[in-house]
């Protein structure tokens, strides 16, 4: 597929991380094509999810649109087919296809201060090929992100799993979803400090709950834990025996995170599954809440419990009047 009239203008918004990043940075590119009067290409080829590099992890994982809130979206396999027009930002990409195939991390880094600069001046580009290739977390409001949410839904088949597990395990009761990001040997880069005493962090876990369980319920409460680790499975469930899990493929201790190709796309099922029932739940705790993760639940739950960015070991209630919780 041609990319049409030498006058057409794009934003492409390319990722191969896990789905959390992948739609809060879909969100900055898509507050930035509705501003511009562009045309959105979301382009996830060689992701993370699958073991095949071209093709784009987008409409395996998610119902194929056409537009969003007025933006044309280009977002199937015939991404394999489109000419985008030059020239385009940032610089990089004006570069000889061969020899923009190795991007080096501070490039990455470069483009996504300058894809940042960019948004917050609310000036349009010359460019009539925006190209936004780097983590966008935090580059547009929330509207954006919820529009995003609203607008983009999971396929029939993965939406029906998710639609039964609700049902039958969540209907019934006020479910806590707690979700822990703990790497599993992965450079999680930001989350670290979270990390730096693993069994302080895992009581500042259960603290939590303890916590989540305290406040006023209409219904029984349940605990929903959704993690990468089998080893943070294996200490919460050891003093709640009651929390309950969706059953998935972990990786060996140490061996990473669970958004890797060698799980095939049932891993990404799996995290799609885990990521929309969190947004369901009455109560969500997230640790840390520097994880893309849980962004959607963080924007639609009614109540959130997080863990204070400058002193993890304070927990804040967020709901119609955040508050503090007693540590």
């Amino acid at each position: 597929m041609q990319s049409g009239s030498k006058n057409d203008r794009f934003v492409v918004s390319r990722r191969r991380t896990g789905f959390g990043d992948c739609l809060w940075s879909l969100a900055a590119a898509w507050r930035f094509a509705k501003q511009t009067g562009r045309t959105l290409a979301i382009d996830w080829r060689g992701s993370c999810y699958l073991d095949e590099p071209s093709t784009n992890a987008f409409p395996v994982f998610f119902e194929p649109v056409q537009d969003i809130a007025g933006v044309r979206v280009i977002c199937d396999d015939k991404i394999n087919q489109c000419s985008f027009p030059g020239p385009f930002f940032p610089t990089w990409w004006n570069k000889p296809s061969i020899d923009c195939v190795y991007r080096p991390d501070e490039q990455i880094f470069r483009e996504r201060d300058e894809l940042d600069q960019l948004f917050q001046s609310h000036k349009d580009s010359d460019a009539n090929t925006v190209v936004c290739d780097a983590c966008l977390m935090w580059r547009c409001d929330q509207e954006a992100e919820r529009e995003i949410f609203r607008s983009i839904k999971p396929r029939p088949e993965i939406l029906a799993r998710i639609d039964a597990i609700y049902q039958e395990h969540f209907e019934p009761y006020c479910v806590t979803g707690i979700h822990v990001r703990h790497g599993n040997g992965e450079d999680i880069m930001g989350h670290a400090p979270y990390w730096a005493d693993p069994e302080r962090a895992l009581r500042q876990v259960c603290n939590a709950i303890d916590k989540a369980r305290v406040l006023p319920h209409a219904k029984p409460m349940r605990a929903f834990l959704c993690t990468d680790s089998a080893l943070v499975l294996e200490k919460v469930s050891a003093i709640f025996p009651d929390v309950f899990t969706i059953p998935k493929r972990f990786q060996a201790p140490r061996a990473g995170p669970l958004h890797n190709a060698a799980l095939g796309a049932e891993g990404g099922f799996s995290a799609l599954i885990d990521m929309y029932l969190l947004a369901r739940c009455d109560t969500v705790i997230r640790f840390p809440p520097t994880s893309a993760f849980t962004r959607y639940a963080r924007l639609f739950a009614p109540r959130v419990i997080e863990f204070d960015l400058n002193d993890p070991s304070r927990l804040i209630l967020i709901e119609e009047s955040s508050q503090e919780l007693a540590s």
